[in-house]
């Protein structure tokens, strides 16, 4: 078994995600090629995004700190600390409107059960 303060991890990726030229930092906490389940924490700067892109699967976005808006055409949705936000089949963004970190967890459509 392994333990990992996501707290923690959230605070090291939003300093390294100030610092950077892109705004944000991520890393896979668990999953990966051997694993349909992937969770990875992001980290955004105050007013980076992750531009539009498809949905591969299913997804969701589970907001650690901070405020993110995540954006479909002209639908949005906020999330604030401890906010869980269902991602959408639908092409889509994230934005940042202050320093924040979420967990995105996804499936790819090809690694789902039925």
């Amino acid at each position: 078994m392994q333990k990992l303060s996501l707290q923690a991890l959230a605070r090291e990726l939003t300093a390294d995600a100030g610092r950077r030229t892109a705004s944000r930092a991520a890393r896979t906490v668990f999953g990966g090629h051997e694993h349909a389940l992937r969770q990875t924490v992001i980290a955004l700067a105050a007013d980076a995004a992750l531009d539009e892109h498809e949905n591969p699967g299913e997804a969701t976005v589970l907001v650690l700190s901070g405020k993110v808006e995540l954006r479909v055409g002209d639908d949005s949705w906020r999330g604030a600390q401890g906010d869980l936000l269902i991602v959408p089949d639908a092409p889509h963004s994230l934005h940042a409107s202050e320093d924040s970190a979420v967990l995105l967890t996804a499936v790819p459509r090809g690694q789902l059960r039925d």
